[in-house]
């Protein structure tokens, strides 16, 4: 008896994602061309993200705040992300106006700032400290920001000279961000909201 061995799943280019609809309402990330069911966020993670969408909009145009954007980004193969925030320059927001669909794709202007809440679990840390790191830095990203709950900390990463440099904000020191004059949050004051 011969067996056969299961074929690999088809890759996708960024296009295919694009057209992609299963009929349901699952959120997909393209990850090196294989799409990659996204979890519903916690309820500590998704509070700490409302937190901040109404903190930034103190700080800058609400309209410039964004959540359930895709981002497309480089990879080996097609990669877009769903940053559970993001801060758009006037530039990638007037880009964006001109689309039929929430997506930056990579012949757009970069955003000032993306933001990922950390969800527990070892694939989620190594994909927001060290896959979407590199993918953000590619993209010209300003800043990014990695607001992990379990290590109550807030990593914001500066983009300078192609890569980023990384401040890590624990307790009440403001963070010290580039793209939003004035801002005055402390890393307790955002991960206050996370807890349950």
């Amino acid at each position: 008896m011969t067996q056969t061995a299961p074929s690999a799943p088809k890759l996708m280019t960024m296009t295919e994602y694009l057209a992609y609809d299963d009929g349901t309402d699952t959120r997909y990330e393209l990850v090196d061309g294989a799409l990659v069911e996204m979890p519903t966020e916690s309820f500590g993670n998704s509070n700490i993200a409302k937190f901040l969408l109404f903190e930034l909009a103190k700080y800058v145009p609400l309209l410039l705040v964004a959540y359930n954007t895709e981002v497309e980004v480089s990879g080996r193969r097609a990669t877009c992300r769903i940053p559970d925030l993001l801060l758009h320059t006037e530039e990638s927001a007037a880009a964006l106006a001109e689309t039929t669909r929430n997506v930056i794709t990579k012949d757009m202007p970069p955003l000032a700032l993306v933001v990922e809440v950390v969800s527990p679990g070892t694939e989620n840390r190594d994909g927001d400290y060290r896959f979407k790191h590199t993918e953000y830095a590619a993209r010209g990203i300003a800043e990014y920001w990695i607001i992990d709950p379990e290590q109550q900390q807030v990593t914001l990463c500066l983009w300078v000279k192609g890569q980023y440099e990384d401040t890590v904000y624990t307790g009440d020191t403001p963070l010290a961000s580039t793209v939003i004059p004035g801002f005055k949050l402390s890393a307790a004051q955002m991960l206050a909201f996370g807890q349950n």
